[in-house]
């Protein structure tokens, strides 16, 4: 009877142990802080050029993973009001936030999507495949919050299910 004991106890220390390394790896091994300059400038999508352009900002933070191309977060503030922005940038209509880690707390996506379904803040293209089928979307709020993440586009959400890419999709890279 104590050997089925120490066994139980093992297995359920090996278990325990199992979990708190899988949520560690989860939640934060695979993030690293980006710094400002690393990252260089926040960029929207002119609406006259076509291109991304730098918009002025400050306090500027951002974590990021090598093991996603949609595990980039970032927040920061900006001077410009949601008036002129829309008068000059692409607006994003299929923004979805996707939830960050709970230790990067000025990133909050059920409180940016609530503000996107509300009309309260507006999102905006930043970049256009910044990678294969994946667009960086820059959210801003009426009193110059900003929030950025990298969202899987029409062509990404196709090419990563293993379907071939549409027609009217570029041709994914070798090995998608």
């Amino acid at each position: 009877m104590n050997a089925v004991r120490i066994w139980i106890i093992a297995m359920l220390v090996t278990a325990l142990a199992a979990g708190i390394g899988l949520y560690y790896t989860q939640v934060y091994a695979f993030y690293d802080e980006v710094d400002g300059q690393e990252f260089g400038n926040v960029q929207l999508v002119s609406l006259h050029s076509g291109a991304p352009e730098p918009i002025l900002f400050e306090n500027f933070k951002a974590i990021d993973s090598n093991s996603s191309p949609i595990r980039f977060r970032a927040c920061f503030d900006t001077p410009l009001s949601q008036a002129m922005l829309t008068e000059t940038y692409e607006i994003y209509d299929t923004a979805v936030p996707l939830n960050g880690p709970r230790w990067f707390d000025c990133y909050d996506a059920r409180a940016v999507g609530e503000a996107l379904e509300q009309g309260a803040a507006i999102a905006f293209l930043g970049e256009a495949n910044i990678i294969y089928g994946v667009d960086r979307v820059v959210a801003v709020m009426p009193d110059g919050r900003g929030y950025i993440w990298h969202q899987l586009n029409r062509c990404g959400e196709v090419v990563y299910d293993g379907e071939p890419a549409p027609e009217d999709c570029p041709e994914p890279p070798e090995g998608y």
